[in-house]
């Protein structure tokens, strides 16, 4: 009997990555794709970074369990950093969990499925060690013409508001010419677009003795016929070099964007938060980017209130947002993460205070970001449309995508038919913090064709609404 299943993901890229990985061994194991609690099979792929993790996975398994207790058979799997972290505890605290698995054995998923079926008790298997990286295992990608490529698993660094050292391990590095040919039959399958994946990219190569293997690997890319955009996340300014700058202005189809993690703009922030760089080193590294590529778009992650962060230290913070003009910031606010060095430190910042400062921040950032957007009204841009983005509207005949620079564009079609994939360029005619528009018509289509279904008919238009009213205070 074919068996259903859904997998619900939580967390960062590589997160969605493993579950990609996860979707294709099970279909490997002849389970189909379902959704809602009316499958065979529901699997959590869980995360331990974000706030209050626990609490949802809780409280989704426990919503799920009167759907459990209606379908006889039907079996629950928790995996990712949550299960790594907590093992046992999830079934002692869910018992209705079927199979609990961690980040370094996503290939004995179907195996342990089969076991708790078989043996009609909870299977928990956790493994210290990498066994397969993600991208070694069978795949069911989300995107036919866009494909994660992990080019290592796990972090050497000890950020003391981190956890996913002890979760994902030590860096492991794969080697430059099973990434070069993984890549190359994503290629051959369709794929356009890569995003190379690492906990820091930038020490790509350390594991074999190669210092410039990150930089070397860019360029190479470069070489690859039919690949059209390669993005890359995440730097760590500590390892980030000059030959990787060269390489990203360099090699054509390396988009120009940057997303590298500031965290905090104060010296003793950063070096409470075990950060080796300082504010000076990482505003460097961006004035660098920008005189090689003066057109990439930089973005950030900050987090505001750790412990210990005082007013002067926040100012620091918003000093260097302003030197470093981000297009964008994913910003934070900061909880304990039990198991992290810094859940036990003195000075914890009061709730009123992070919130505080953390409204400062946004409103900082926001006038930032909509003045580097503005400065790209009546520029052409270039948007690889997708499915993925937007909302879904059919009175304005926009398609929605990302331009190179990693903006989201909605680009409108004058009627023509744009499909997920197709590429187009077009004039931008208006500009919020957050996204384009740009309505001036379409001056170029290159229409993407699946190599797998060379006859398929056109995919409906993907549209969205009208652009947003000026945010209040900007």
């Amino acid at each position: 009997m074919t068996r259903t299943y859904d997998i619900r993901t939580y967390g960062c890229q590589m997160n969605v990555h493993d579950s990609e990985r996860l979707a294709g061994l099970l279909e490997e194991s002849g389970y189909v794709p379902g959704a809602g609690n009316d499958v065979d099979l529901v699997v959590f792929n869980t995360c331990a970074v974000r706030e209050n993790a626990d609490n949802r996975l809780y409280g989704n398994l426990g919503q799920l369990f009167p759907a459990k207790q209606a379908r006889p058979g039907m079996q629950i799997a928790v995996g990712g950093c949550l299960a790594q972290k907590d093992r046992g505890r999830i079934v002692e605290k869910a018992p209705w969990v079927d199979v609990v698995f961690g980040t370094h054995n996503l290939a004995a998923l179907p195996v342990l499925l089969e076991r708790a079926r078989h043996n009609n008790e909870a299977q928990v298997e956790i493994v210290e060690a990498l066994q397969n990286f993600p991208s070694d295992l069978p795949s069911r990608r989300e995107s036919a013409y866009r494909a994660w490529v992990s080019i290592s698993v796990g972090c050497d660094n000890t950020c003391t508001f981190c956890i996913v050292p002890s979760l994902r391990g030590t860096e492991t590095d794969r080697r430059p010419g099973d990434v070069l040919a993984e890549i190359r039959a994503l290629v051959d399958s369709g794929v356009i677009e890569v995003t190379l994946l690492g906990q820091n990219v930038n020490s790509y190569g350390r594991s074999f003795g190669d210092t410039l293997a990150f930089s070397k690997l860019l360029r190479a890319c470069g070489a690859i016929d039919g690949l059209e955009r390669v993005r890359f996340t995440s730097p760590h300014p500590r390892d980030f070099t000059d030959d990787v700058i060269a390489a990203m202005a360099e090699t054509a189809n390396v988009c120009p964007q940057l997303h590298m993690p500031m965290q905090s703009g104060s010296d003793a922030i950063l070096k409470a938060m075990r950060r080796s760089y300082r504010q000076e080193r990482y505003l460097a590294i961006i004035d660098k980017v920008r005189a090689a590529i003066p057109h990439a778009a930089i973005t950030t992650d900050i987090i505001v209130g750790f412990p210990g962060e005082s007013e002067a230290d926040f100012g620091q913070t918003l000093d260097a947002v302003r030197a470093a003009r981000f297009a964008s910031a994913f910003t934070f606010q900061y909880s304990k993460r039990p198991g992290t060095p810094a859940a036990t430190m003195d000075a914890q910042v009061p709730k009123a205070v992070v919130q505080e400062r953390y409204e400062r921040l946004i409103e900082l950032q926001e006038h930032i970001s909509w003045d580097a957007a503005k400065a790209l009204v009546g520029r052409d841009v270039e948007v690889l449309v997708s499915a993925g983005e937007g909302r879904k509207d059919g009175a304005t005949g926009r398609v929605s995508g990302r331009a190179r620079d990693g903006r989201l564009v909605h680009v409108a079609t004058g009627g023509a038919a744009v499909n997920p994939g197709d590429t187009v360029t077009s004039t931008v005619t208006y500009a919020a913090p957050h996204h384009l528009v740009a309505d001036a018509g379409i001056t170029g289509h290159r229409r993407w064709i699946d190599p797998e279904q060379p006859a398929a008919q056109p995919k409906p238009l993907l549209t969205i609404g009208p652009p947003p009213t000026r945010p209040s205070g900007a």
